[in-house]
This record gives structure tokens, sequence and C-alpha cells, in this order.
């Protein structure tokens, strides 16, 4: 048996762009945006975690191959999908990603069906800082960021860098604000991560809430998995979405 035949497989079309989705579980709404290389059995694995804990899960996948081992190949194969699709940016600065708008529209699908306060929202690496968009523009009410990798963190700027655009930041501040927690997770010595956290610290304060493990490993719910990590995430949720 594959680890989606339990999932429910279907597809997001928002603005001439479609790509497949998986679903399962019942209750508030979570969309769990894969890391690279893609969807990968870890990335499964935490999903269903997520929806043991009475959530409606949505797995969009965005590149790679569905529930394929990551690998040095796997990874070679995304980057490169990700690197000529004008859907991703890997090195723009103050930009939001155009799969944002996709995205967006997929939350509000599901917000428009399950109701309740918001959406849930787990970006991973190179899709860390997309909560962060959705939340800009979207109703999300609990938006997680998990060892944000992107803007590739090369040089000073891209460190520091969220991958939003100026009015985007400004709507993600405004909402965070108004009360809008922002749950991080990272490893306090990934060099993928670079300064995001600090701009984080300084930008949102005390509405920022930091997990942070000692090490230079990277995917704090997946392949470097911590369980207190996932803990964490679980009880953010459960706190945000059940009304």
């Amino acid at each position: 048996m594959g680890l989606l035949d339990s999932w429910t497989s279907g597809s997001h079309t928002a603005d001439g762009v479609t790509h497949p989705t998986y679903r399962k579980g019942s209750g508030p709404g979570v969309i769990v945006i894969h890391e690279l290389p893609g969807i990968t059995p870890e990335v499964i694995a935490f999903a269903e975690e997520v929806v043991a804990r009475g959530f409606t899960v949505v797995l969009p996948s965005l590149f790679g191959r569905d529930a394929a081992a990551a690998s040095g190949r796997e990874m070679l194969r995304s980057v490169a999908q990700v690197c000529v699709s004008r859907e991703f940016s890997l090195f723009a600065l103050g930009r939001t990603v155009p799969v944002a708008a996709w995205l967006r529209s997929l939350t509000r699908e599901l917000h428009a069906e399950l109701g309740g306060p918001g959406v849930g929202a787990v970006g991973m690496c190179a899709t860390g800082g997309y909560a962060l968009a959705m939340l800009a523009d979207a109703p999300v009410a609990a938006p997680v960021v998990a060892q944000p990798a992107s803007p590739a963190p090369i040089g000073k700027a891209r460190k520091a860098d969220l991958g939003l655009s100026p009015v985007d930041w400004e709507s993600v501040k405004t909402k965070v604000a108004a009360g809008c927690q922002v749950l991080g997770l990272r490893y306090e010595a990934d060099p993928a991560v670079g300064n995001r956290f600090d701009t984080l610290r300084r930008e949102l304060g005390d509405n920022f809430i930091a997990v942070e493990f000692p090490g230079r490993k990277h995917s704090t719910l997946t392949e470097h998995r911590q369980q207190e990590g996932v803990d964490r995430v679980l009880a953010f949720l459960e706190d945000k979405l059940e009304a």
C-alpha cells in the first residue's frame, strides 16, 4: 500500500495554475506545505500526526515526485524544477513568490468549506516563509514557519530576508500586532535559516514564538525530527484553530 493511498487525491486551480492535492481527516483545516525535494515519506508521516490530532489536512504537491524518498537525485530533480518555474524564486530579495497566490486561493476555499477562526499553514525549508505569505492575504490563523530557507542565504541581505514583498510584510506585521501569533522552529546553527529569526524577533516582538534546538541539523519536523517541535506545532494548531 502506498503512503498516500489513504489520502483523497484532487487538485486546485487558481488563475490558470493547477497543482495536485491530497486530503485526509476531519476538523479545522491545516495546509502542510512540503519541503525540498517534495512530499517525502517523512512529510507524510508528519501530516498523518496532524490528521490524528483532529484536523483536516491538505497536502499540496508543488514540486518533486509524490511519496518519493529523499535522496541526492530527488533533490537535484526538484531544485531544477523550482529554478525553471515562474512560480518560485530561490534568490529574489523583497519579493513574495508567485505560488503564494495559489496557496492563498487554496486557503480561502478550505476556510469557506470548514469555517472556524481560520486555517493553519505549515511551511518548511524552502517553503518555510510561505506560511507568512499566506497570512498576508488569506484567512490563516495559525502560521508555522519551520526552518525558513528562502531566499538562499547568500549574502547579508538574503540571510535576513523573509521572502515577502514590502506590502505583504506590512500586512503580516499588522495582523500579528492585532494578535495573530507566529510559531517558528529551527536548529540554532542551521546555516540555511540565516538571520531570519533575528528579523522575526525584531519585527514581530513577543508574538513570534521561537522553538530552537541545539545543533547544525535542518528539518525539525521531518528528516531531523524533534518530537518536542512536533508537539509544539500540534499544540499551537489546537490552540489557534479549535473554536
